[in-house]
Protein backbone atom coordinates (compact mmCIF):
# COMPACT_ATOMS: atom_id res chain seq x y z
CA UNK A 1 0.00 0.00 0.00
CA UNK A 2 1.24 3.50 -0.83
CA UNK A 3 1.91 5.96 1.96
CA UNK A 4 -1.14 8.05 2.85
CA UNK A 5 -0.94 11.82 2.98
CA UNK A 6 -0.09 11.86 6.68
CA UNK A 7 2.39 14.68 7.24
CA UNK A 8 2.62 18.13 8.76
CA UNK A 9 0.85 18.81 12.06
CA UNK A 10 -1.75 16.23 13.10
CA UNK A 11 -3.53 17.02 16.38
CA UNK A 12 -4.54 14.21 18.73
CA UNK A 13 -7.83 15.83 19.65
CA UNK A 14 -9.45 15.99 23.07
CA UNK A 15 -12.85 14.66 24.05
CA UNK A 16 -14.79 17.14 26.18
CA UNK A 17 -17.27 16.13 28.88
CA UNK A 18 -20.18 17.74 30.71
CA UNK A 19 -20.43 17.90 34.50
CA UNK A 20 -22.43 14.65 34.45
CA UNK A 21 -19.59 12.98 32.51
CA UNK A 22 -21.58 12.70 29.29
CA UNK A 23 -19.75 13.69 26.11
CA UNK A 24 -19.92 17.40 25.32
CA UNK A 25 -20.13 16.94 21.58
CA UNK A 26 -20.58 20.63 20.82
CA UNK A 27 -17.34 21.68 22.53
CA UNK A 28 -15.47 18.70 21.12
CA UNK A 29 -16.47 19.55 17.55
CA UNK A 30 -15.90 23.28 18.09
CA UNK A 31 -12.34 22.50 19.14
CA UNK A 32 -11.87 20.19 16.15
CA UNK A 33 -13.05 22.99 13.87
CA UNK A 34 -10.68 25.44 15.57
CA UNK A 35 -7.77 23.12 14.80
CA UNK A 36 -8.91 22.64 11.21
CA UNK A 37 -9.16 26.40 10.75
CA UNK A 38 -5.60 26.63 12.10
CA UNK A 39 -4.30 24.37 9.32
CA UNK A 40 -4.34 20.92 10.93
CA UNK A 41 -3.11 18.44 8.32
CA UNK A 42 -5.09 15.57 9.82
CA UNK A 43 -6.96 14.56 12.95
CA UNK A 44 -6.27 11.73 15.37
CA UNK A 45 -9.63 10.88 16.91
CA UNK A 46 -9.81 8.77 20.07
CA UNK A 47 -6.13 8.59 20.81
CA UNK A 48 -4.76 8.94 24.33
CA UNK A 49 -5.80 12.59 24.46
CA UNK A 50 -9.28 11.60 23.31
CA UNK A 51 -9.64 9.33 26.35
CA UNK A 52 -10.43 6.34 24.16
CA UNK A 53 -10.42 3.83 26.98
CA UNK A 54 -12.84 5.91 29.03
CA UNK A 55 -15.56 5.64 26.39
CA UNK A 56 -18.13 2.95 25.68
CA UNK A 57 -18.19 1.42 22.20
CA UNK A 58 -21.36 3.24 21.15
CA UNK A 59 -19.89 6.55 22.34
CA UNK A 60 -16.77 5.92 20.27
CA UNK A 61 -18.78 5.29 17.13
CA UNK A 62 -20.93 8.36 17.72
CA UNK A 63 -17.85 10.53 18.20
CA UNK A 64 -16.05 9.18 15.14
CA UNK A 65 -19.10 9.76 12.94
CA UNK A 66 -19.45 13.31 14.25
CA UNK A 67 -15.76 14.17 13.70
CA UNK A 68 -15.81 12.73 10.18
CA UNK A 69 -18.91 14.79 9.42
CA UNK A 70 -17.31 17.93 10.90
CA UNK A 71 -14.14 17.51 8.84
CA UNK A 72 -16.09 17.24 5.57
CA UNK A 73 -13.18 15.53 3.85
CA UNK A 74 -10.79 18.43 4.42
CA UNK A 75 -8.17 16.27 6.14
CA UNK A 76 -7.72 12.56 6.87
CA UNK A 77 -9.37 11.29 10.05
CA UNK A 78 -7.28 8.63 11.77
CA UNK A 79 -8.98 6.61 14.51
CA UNK A 80 -7.06 5.36 17.51
CA UNK A 81 -7.46 1.61 18.14
CA UNK A 82 -7.04 1.05 21.87
CA UNK A 83 -8.86 -2.00 23.22
CA UNK A 84 -8.41 -4.64 25.91
CA UNK A 85 -8.70 -7.58 23.53
CA UNK A 86 -8.03 -8.33 19.89
CA UNK A 87 -11.69 -9.20 19.31
CA UNK A 88 -12.77 -5.79 20.60
CA UNK A 89 -10.14 -4.10 18.46
CA UNK A 90 -11.48 -5.85 15.36
CA UNK A 91 -15.08 -4.95 16.20
CA UNK A 92 -14.12 -1.33 16.83
CA UNK A 93 -12.12 -1.16 13.58
CA UNK A 94 -15.03 -2.43 11.50
CA UNK A 95 -17.36 0.07 13.16
CA UNK A 96 -14.91 2.90 12.56
CA UNK A 97 -14.78 2.04 8.86
CA UNK A 98 -18.55 2.37 8.74
CA UNK A 99 -18.18 5.73 10.50
CA UNK A 100 -16.05 6.92 7.59
CA UNK A 101 -12.53 7.21 9.01
CA UNK A 102 -9.56 7.22 6.63
CA UNK A 103 -7.09 5.13 8.61
CA UNK A 104 -6.06 3.80 11.99
CA UNK A 105 -3.47 4.44 14.69
CA UNK A 106 -3.07 1.05 16.37
CA UNK A 107 -1.93 0.51 19.94
CA UNK A 108 -1.06 -2.83 21.50
CA UNK A 109 -3.82 -4.50 23.46
CA UNK A 110 -4.36 -2.63 26.72
CA UNK A 111 -3.65 -4.05 30.22
CA UNK A 112 -1.92 -7.24 29.06
CA UNK A 113 1.71 -6.82 28.01
CA UNK A 114 2.02 -8.91 24.87
CA UNK A 115 5.25 -10.44 23.56
CA UNK A 116 6.42 -10.04 19.98
CA UNK A 117 4.36 -12.91 18.56
CA UNK A 118 1.21 -11.75 20.36
CA UNK A 119 1.69 -8.11 19.40
CA UNK A 120 2.09 -8.98 15.72
CA UNK A 121 -0.99 -11.21 15.81
CA UNK A 122 -2.99 -8.33 17.31
CA UNK A 123 -1.88 -5.96 14.57
CA UNK A 124 -2.53 -8.51 11.84
CA UNK A 125 -6.08 -9.02 13.07
CA UNK A 126 -6.73 -5.27 12.93
CA UNK A 127 -5.06 -5.03 9.51
CA UNK A 128 -7.19 -7.88 8.19
CA UNK A 129 -10.31 -6.08 9.45
CA UNK A 130 -9.33 -2.98 7.44
CA UNK A 131 -7.46 -4.25 4.36
CA UNK A 132 -8.08 -1.07 2.34
CA UNK A 133 -7.16 1.33 5.13
CA UNK A 134 -3.62 2.40 6.12
CA UNK A 135 -2.46 1.55 9.63
CA UNK A 136 -0.06 3.46 11.86
CA UNK A 137 1.96 1.77 14.62
CA UNK A 138 1.80 3.79 17.84
CA UNK A 139 5.03 3.08 19.67
CA UNK A 140 4.94 4.45 23.22
CA UNK A 141 6.49 1.78 25.46
CA UNK A 142 6.56 3.99 28.55
CA UNK A 143 2.77 4.17 28.53
CA UNK A 144 1.73 0.89 26.91
CA UNK A 145 4.56 -1.49 27.90
CA UNK A 146 5.24 -2.87 24.44
CA UNK A 147 8.20 -1.53 22.46
CA UNK A 148 7.71 -1.76 18.71
CA UNK A 149 11.43 -1.87 18.06
CA UNK A 150 13.21 -2.96 14.89
CA UNK A 151 12.47 -6.72 15.36
CA UNK A 152 8.76 -5.90 15.77
CA UNK A 153 8.79 -3.63 12.74
CA UNK A 154 10.47 -6.31 10.62
CA UNK A 155 7.42 -8.48 11.21
CA UNK A 156 4.96 -5.62 10.76
CA UNK A 157 6.63 -4.71 7.46
CA UNK A 158 5.24 -7.97 6.10
CA UNK A 159 1.69 -6.61 6.53
CA UNK A 160 0.90 -4.54 3.45
CA UNK A 161 -1.31 -1.88 5.02
CA UNK A 162 0.91 -1.20 8.05
CA UNK A 163 2.58 1.85 6.53
CA UNK A 164 3.43 4.32 9.28
CA UNK A 165 5.11 4.56 12.68
CA UNK A 166 4.23 7.13 15.31
CA UNK A 167 7.53 7.08 17.18
CA UNK A 168 6.98 8.08 20.81
CA UNK A 169 9.62 6.03 22.62
CA UNK A 170 11.54 9.20 23.51
CA UNK A 171 14.68 7.76 21.88
CA UNK A 172 15.35 10.06 18.95
CA UNK A 173 17.79 7.58 17.41
CA UNK A 174 14.76 5.45 16.54
CA UNK A 175 13.88 7.76 13.64
CA UNK A 176 17.24 7.09 11.99
CA UNK A 177 17.17 3.42 12.98
CA UNK A 178 13.85 2.95 11.18
CA UNK A 179 15.03 4.77 8.06
CA UNK A 180 18.36 2.92 8.05
CA UNK A 181 16.63 -0.45 8.39
CA UNK A 182 13.60 0.03 6.16
CA UNK A 183 14.32 2.95 3.83
CA UNK A 184 10.98 4.45 2.83
CA UNK A 185 8.91 1.38 3.78
CA UNK A 186 7.42 3.24 6.76
CA UNK A 187 6.28 6.82 7.03
CA UNK A 188 7.78 8.04 10.32
CA UNK A 189 5.98 10.66 12.42
CA UNK A 190 7.11 12.37 15.62
CA UNK A 191 4.85 11.21 18.41
CA UNK A 192 6.24 12.57 21.67
CA UNK A 193 5.99 16.33 22.06
CA UNK A 194 9.22 17.00 24.06
CA UNK A 195 11.40 15.42 21.36
CA UNK A 196 9.31 16.34 18.30
CA UNK A 197 11.77 19.08 17.30
CA UNK A 198 14.65 16.60 17.30
CA UNK A 199 12.58 13.99 15.45
CA UNK A 200 11.64 16.48 12.74
CA UNK A 201 15.28 17.49 12.34
CA UNK A 202 16.15 13.81 11.89
CA UNK A 203 13.60 13.35 9.12
CA UNK A 204 10.20 12.66 10.63
CA UNK A 205 7.60 13.67 8.06
CA UNK A 206 5.08 15.03 10.53
CA UNK A 207 4.17 15.57 14.15
CA UNK A 208 1.25 14.03 16.00
CA UNK A 209 0.85 16.47 18.86
CA UNK A 210 -1.14 16.85 22.06
CA UNK A 211 -0.22 20.39 23.05
CA UNK A 212 -1.16 21.56 19.56
CA UNK A 213 -4.71 21.67 20.92
CA UNK A 214 -3.78 24.94 22.63
CA UNK A 215 -0.93 26.19 20.45
CA UNK A 216 -1.52 25.21 16.80
CA UNK A 217 0.36 28.16 15.36
CA UNK A 218 3.49 27.36 17.36
CA UNK A 219 3.45 23.70 16.26
CA UNK A 220 3.15 24.77 12.63
CA UNK A 221 5.92 27.33 13.06
CA UNK A 222 8.38 24.76 14.36
CA UNK A 223 7.45 22.27 11.63
CA UNK A 224 7.66 24.86 8.83
CA UNK A 225 10.96 26.32 10.00
CA UNK A 226 12.57 22.89 10.32
CA UNK A 227 11.40 21.89 6.85
CA UNK A 228 12.81 25.17 5.50
CA UNK A 229 16.15 24.42 7.15
CA UNK A 230 15.81 27.35 9.54
CA UNK A 231 16.84 25.24 12.50
CA UNK A 232 18.10 28.02 14.77
CA UNK A 233 14.80 29.88 14.51
CA UNK A 234 12.78 26.71 15.10
CA UNK A 235 14.93 26.00 18.14
CA UNK A 236 14.05 29.41 19.63
CA UNK A 237 10.36 28.53 19.58
CA UNK A 238 11.03 24.99 20.77
CA UNK A 239 12.92 26.22 23.85
CA UNK A 240 10.05 28.53 24.80
CA UNK A 241 7.58 25.69 24.23
CA UNK A 242 9.48 22.87 25.96
CA UNK A 243 8.03 23.25 29.50
CA UNK A 244 4.57 22.74 27.98
CA UNK A 245 5.69 20.00 25.62
CA UNK A 246 7.04 18.07 28.60
CA UNK A 247 3.50 17.88 29.97
CA UNK A 248 2.71 15.52 27.08
CA UNK A 249 5.17 12.93 28.39
CA UNK A 250 3.76 12.21 31.86
CA UNK A 251 0.89 9.99 33.08
CA UNK A 252 -1.41 13.01 33.60
CA UNK A 253 -0.92 14.37 30.10
CA UNK A 254 -4.66 14.47 29.38
CA UNK A 255 -5.45 16.51 32.50
CA UNK A 256 -2.51 18.79 31.77
CA UNK A 257 -3.38 19.41 28.12
CA UNK A 258 -6.99 20.13 29.07
CA UNK A 259 -5.70 22.54 31.72
CA UNK A 260 -3.51 24.29 29.13
CA UNK A 261 -6.50 24.65 26.80
CA UNK A 262 -8.61 26.00 29.66
CA UNK A 263 -6.02 28.64 30.53
CA UNK A 264 -5.41 29.64 26.92
CA UNK A 265 -9.16 29.93 26.34
CA UNK A 266 -9.91 27.90 23.23
CA UNK A 267 -12.41 30.01 21.22
CA UNK A 268 -15.99 28.82 21.33
CA UNK A 269 -15.63 26.15 24.01
CA UNK A 270 -16.08 26.01 27.76
CA UNK A 271 -12.82 24.03 27.93
CA UNK A 272 -13.77 22.95 31.44
CA UNK A 273 -10.92 20.49 31.89
CA UNK A 274 -13.17 17.64 33.03
CA UNK A 275 -11.83 14.13 32.47
CA UNK A 276 -13.57 10.84 33.08
CA UNK A 277 -12.40 8.93 36.14
CA UNK A 278 -10.06 7.43 37.00
CA UNK A 279 -8.53 10.66 35.70
CA UNK A 280 -9.27 13.52 38.09
CA UNK A 281 -8.63 17.24 37.67
CA UNK A 282 -5.44 18.55 39.23
CA UNK A 283 -5.55 20.23 42.62
CA UNK A 284 -3.35 21.63 45.40
CA UNK A 285 0.34 22.19 44.85
CA UNK A 286 0.33 20.11 41.68
CA UNK A 287 -2.22 22.44 40.14
CA UNK A 288 -0.41 25.59 41.32
CA UNK A 289 2.95 24.44 39.96
CA UNK A 290 1.56 23.59 36.54
CA UNK A 291 -0.47 26.80 36.34
CA UNK A 292 2.71 28.74 37.01
CA UNK A 293 4.40 27.06 34.04
CA UNK A 294 1.39 27.59 31.79
CA UNK A 295 0.94 31.25 32.69
CA UNK A 296 4.62 31.97 32.15
CA UNK A 297 4.39 30.41 28.68
CA UNK A 298 1.31 32.44 27.82
CA UNK A 299 2.96 35.66 29.02
CA UNK A 300 6.14 35.00 27.02
CA UNK A 301 4.46 33.58 23.91
CA UNK A 302 6.70 34.34 20.94
CA UNK A 303 5.75 36.76 18.20
CA UNK A 304 5.66 34.48 15.18
CA UNK A 305 5.51 37.40 12.77
CA UNK A 306 9.25 37.91 13.31
CA UNK A 307 9.76 34.61 11.47
CA UNK A 308 7.58 35.70 8.57
CA UNK A 309 4.95 33.12 9.46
Amino acid sequence: MEHPNWSGIIPAVLTYFNEDMSINLEDTLTHVEYLLENDANGIIALGTCGENNSLEMDEKMMLLEAIVKQAKGRVPIIAGVSELTTARAVRYTKGAIDAGVNGFMVLPAMAYSSDLRESIAHFKAVADAAPKHPLMVYNCPAAYRVDFDIPHLRELAKIDNVVCVKEASGDTTRVSDIVNEFGDRFLVLAGLDPVAFESLCLGAEGWISGTVSAFPKEDHAIYTLVKQGRIKEALEIHRWYLPLLQMDAVPKLVQLIKLICKEVGIPGTNANGICRPPRLELEGDELKENLKIIHKAIETRPDLSKYGL
